[in-house]
């Protein structure tokens, strides 16, 4: 699975890079997680309000920080799509 958190490095950004990175180690489940601050990068997922979540090429979330179990749930789903 491929994680990307989008945002220049923000509270929110850094906050939403770490609670990935806590909830993948709460599932024992390894993904790469990588912190996108690159700003044409960051447009090309179309995404206009950080931070963003972008899992598997997706936009899952944008311009929010969700509670732990929201992205939870959204990691999980992921994890059941690949079997």
């Amino acid at each position: 699975m491929d994680i990307k958190v989008l945002g220049a490095g923000c509270a929110n950004c850094n906050k939403l890079e770490q609670m990935v990175i806590d909830v993948l180690r709460e599932l024992n489940e390894e993904a790469n997680v990588s912190h996108v601050k690159d700003l044409r990068e960051i447009l090309s997922y179309n995404v206009m309000r950080t931070p963003a979540l972008v899992v598997n090429n997706q936009v899952k979330l944008s311009g929010v920080v969700p509670s732990k179990d929201k992205l939870r749930d959204i990691i999980t789903s992921e994890l059941k799509k690949r079997g």
